[in-house]
């Protein structure tokens, strides 16, 4: 079967992380995949190296003007992703976010997580990538309810895999290099911007701070197409007058980031919305106590391997017993959870999905 798996960047973010990893285990299974994606910022590959069992196929997308908004990224986006791509030679043809769905016409569309935009390009991209779609594969049941709720549709509900033993098997000579560099860490992965409770998080912070004094907030990645410097600017502000300086490294080279989720003393994972939570499980594979968001997403995904809070004040209670408490059982339970979620088996399921359409 010919697969055409979309994405809208060769960068970091857990929608691309899932493409390829997801690309490279039907190739596995002896299935013709290529990738499609916008090359955005000069990229000519991904941010880590593929399977040459995949192709790849990196559409060229220059800067746009000075001055150029969101809105009008977007949609130039959609415009050039869908003047470079054929359907044609493709049995099925997989989008994995609004933008490339958008570009591409029928096909099947994974719905990681429902967005709620208010800049009309936005909002447009974002409706017609739902209702479009012939076929819909969510990541969670919670978010194909939303899509049952909103648009009476049907999703195959297909979890994410995890790289499990990338996570789990970490250098014990690079995990203390990290800690003899950093401390005692607090880590999240997933930059600083609305949808990740990054004000919270930072609020939770300066409160754990006062039992805590020795343990640093570490912020990895961040990658995005979206402009947040507004946000990041009152998170800045914010910190200054609570008296706290996390260390935000910004995007991490992908060989580096599983020793650094391995030798954090806790994990935090303070989302406002999310599919799935790729990078909290992959703190669990790395054995790493975990304090995710109390939603119903996160209930249904991590169920008792993690801690939960809603509040920045219970977000510091439980990130606090998370650093002081020995919890073998929620670790097992967590690395079991981990090692459980496979991206072959992802791989299988998506594969019956997709003879199931043609």
């Amino acid at each position: 079967m010919k697969i055409a798996l979309l994405s809208y960047s060769t960068k970091p973010r857990g929608g691309v992380v899932h493409t390829l990893h997801l690309a490279e285990a039907l190739a596995a299974l002896g299935e013709d995949v290529t990738v499609w994606t916008l090359g955005r910022g000069g990229d000519t590959g991904f941010f880590r190296p593929v399977s040459p069992a995949v192709r790849l196929r990196i559409v060229p997308f220059a800067d746009g003007p000075a001055g150029e908004t969101v809105g009008q990224r977007v949609v130039r986006s959609i415009a050039t992703l869908r003047d470079a791509f054929d359907p044609a030679p493709y049995d099925i043809v997989h989008a994995q976010d609004c933008i490339s769905a958008n570009a591409v016409g029928r096909c099947v569309r994974t719905v990681h997580h429902i967005d709620h935009f208010t800049t009309p390009e936005l909002a447009a991209c974002h409706e017609r990538a739902i209702v479009e779609p012939y076929a819909h594969v969510c990541v969670s049941a919670a978010v194909a309810d939303e899509l049952r709720t909103g648009w009476a549709l049907r999703a195959e509900v297909i979890p994410n895999g995890v790289a499990y033993e990338r996570f789990a098997t970490t250098d014990p000579a690079a995990r203390v290099s990290v800690r003899s560099r950093l401390g005692r860490y607090l880590l999240t992965v997933g930059g600083i911007e609305p949808r990740k409770g990054s004000l919270d998080l930072l609020e939770a912070y300066a409160l754990l701070r006062a039992d805590h004094r020795d343990v640093r907030l570490v912020v990895a990645g961040g990658e995005t197409l979206f402009d947040y410097r507004d946000y990041r600017a009152r998170w800045e502000s914010r910190a200054a007058e609570l008296g706290v300086a996390p260390l935000v490294l910004g995007p991490v080279p992908d060989d580096e980031l599983p020793v650094l989720v391995a030798a954090a003393d806790a994990f935090a994972f303070p989302s406002l919305k999310e599919g799935f939570g790729l990078a909290a499980m992959e703190a669990l594979a790395a054995g790493v106590p975990l304090v995710v968001r109390d939603l119903p997403v996160l209930r249904e995904v991590f169920g008792p391997a993690a801690h939960f809070a809603a509040t920045p004040g219970q977000l510091a209670t439980a990130l606090g017993h998370a650093l002081t408490a020995e919890d073998p059982a929620r670790r097992a339970a967590g690395r079991e959870l981990a090692a459980a979620h496979t991206w072959a088996e992802a791989a299988r399921r998506h594969l019956a999905l997709y003879r199931s359409l043609r």
